[in-house]
């Protein structure tokens, strides 16, 4: 069940309404919202229903069994097994084939080529999300951050469905004391929901459709058929079309569930003004990004150990950041590359601007890290990025995928990076105080547009492979 589907706007409008006529009774709104999700969630599979069911019972037990358990032996070895049961399933569901294959290629390399069975496992829509969730909470209360919440609090928790296929990563800490208190509809930010709504439209109908339909993909569909100029423009593009395909998505989900009367963390803070490495990370992802620095780089021992254990610890996390993504090398050369970069960062420099006292050329340098790194995170092989790569430099000839409208967005969407937050804060600010009747004319003429604009049917989002 798409976002920008009629499928889905029937099915939002419905919850919403029933949302707020049960709010004011948690006994009967959390079973509600619960099957909600769990219908939601069904629209893609109903077969991994007792998979989100699993993660759930299975984390929340072992969250109760740690929060209970005095000795911290057996508090510890409750915490290791519930997460290598969360970890087991992302693991068989989204890396089987890629561990199979890749072991397979390594014997046959050395002469020892066996048969190994490759079974066709499906991924479930949203697995690296809720696990990543699910495995957050468990650690939180073994840290004492948190007590572990009733289970049907957990379970909508988990489930909840504006954020459970594509994130933002929420915390427990974050979003299970807004269950406590009902929701007080006179509250709730309706035009910040409602024009997050209507931005993350545009972003993936029209910016990121298009982009993806008239170059990207038929680029790094056939990039030996393709000049240098269109090779460096769909590298550009596919930047743009990951940033307006996801930040798209997010603003829909926040945008929704302020409409329900909860908060969600920012996901994206205008990445590509980034002056660094460092910076990007502050910037995309944001939600990914604390994860990996909270639950991983930290326990691995931060910047504590020394200069070279700090680079390691940075390299480790992202290399398996990048494994988070996608079960295929070229996705663990993506983290390495932001790995070395964030080492050498640390290592060469100080301060927040790393690559230049000016501004833009800092943004310049890492811009163009960032798009490099976007190769081996779009192409399908190494053989697809190496001939990416080789013809950017040696294929000069004419580029008739290079037309005046994909330049355009190009560039207006890169532009938009630098408008200050607080002119879209001032808009909201404006937009909230008009009447009912003109907000809904606005919105309504933004969705009129955002149809008219945006290619014929919507591709899935980026993020859903994740």
């Amino acid at each position: 069940m798409l976002f920008p589907t009629i499928q889905f706007a029937v099915f939002f409008v419905l919850v919403l309404v029933a949302s707020w006529l049960l709010m004011p009774w948690p006994v009967r709104w959390k079973p509600f919202m619960l099957l909600a999700s769990y219908t939601f969630y069904a629209a893609w599979d109903w077969r991994f229903i007792g998979l989100l069911l699993a993660v759930t019972v299975v984390t929340q037990t072992g969250a109760t069994v740690v929060a209970r358990t005095a000795n911290d032996g057996q508090r510890r070895r409750a915490l290791v097994a519930t997460l290598v049961f969360d970890l087991g399933l992302l693991a068989w569901f989204k890396y089987y084939g890629f561990f199979a294959t890749s072991l397979a290629n390594l014997l046959d390399g050395v002469g020892l080529g066996a048969p190994l069975p490759l079974l066709e496992v499906i991924l479930p829509v949203g697995i690296s999300f809720f696990t990543f969730q699910a495995m957050s909470y468990v650690i939180d209360v073994y840290r004492g951050r948190l007590a572990p919440a009733s289970p049907i609090d957990f379970a909508v928790y988990l489930a909840f469905f504006p954020q459970l296929v594509a994130g933002p990563i929420v915390r427990a800490t974050e979003f299970l004391p807004q269950l406590r208190p009902p929701r007080d509809p006179r509250r709730v930010e309706g035009a910040r929901g409602f024009t997050l709504i209507a931005s993350g439209l545009f972003k993936k109908v029209v910016v990121a459709n298009l982009l993806a339909t008239t170059i990207v993909d038929p680029v790094y569909a056939s990039p030996a058929s393709h000049s240098a100029l269109e090779i460096i423009v769909a590298t550009y593009g596919y930047a743009v079309q990951i940033y307006a395909d996801f930040s798209g998505y997010t603003d829909m989900a926040i945008g929704c569930a302020l409409l329900l009367g909860f908060r969600f963390p920012d996901n994206f803070d205008r990445p590509y003004t980034a002056v660094s490495v460092q910076d990007f990370w502050r910037r995309w992802h944001m939600t990914l990004s604390r994860w990996l620095r909270d639950y991983l780089y930290i326990p691995l021992g931060g910047n504590a150990g020394g200069p070279r254990r700090t680079e390691r610890n940075l390299l480790i996390t992202m290399i398996l950041g990048g494994l988070w993504h996608g079960a295929a090398w070229t996705f663990v050369v993506w983290g390495a590359i932001h790995g070395l970069g964030l080492a050498f960062e640390r290592r060469r420099f100080t301060g927040r601007r790393v690559w230049s006292t000016k501004p833009w050329v800092a943004r310049v340098v890492t811009f163009h890290i960032v798009c490099f790194g976007w190769v081996f995170f779009r192409a399908d092989s190494f053989s697809t990025a190496s001939t990416i790569l080789w013809r950017m430099v040696s294929a000069w000839g004419p580029a008739p995928l290079v037309t005046p409208v994909v330049l355009l967005v190009i560039a207006g969407a890169l532009a938009v990076q630098f408008v200050p937050r607080d002119v879209g804060e001032r808009f909201r600010v404006t937009f909230s105080h008009y009447s009912p009747l003109a907000q809904g004319a606005a919105l309504a003429l933004a969705l009129l547009v955002t149809d008219a604009l945006g290619p014929q049917g919507v591709a899935p989002f980026i993020y859903f492979q994740f």
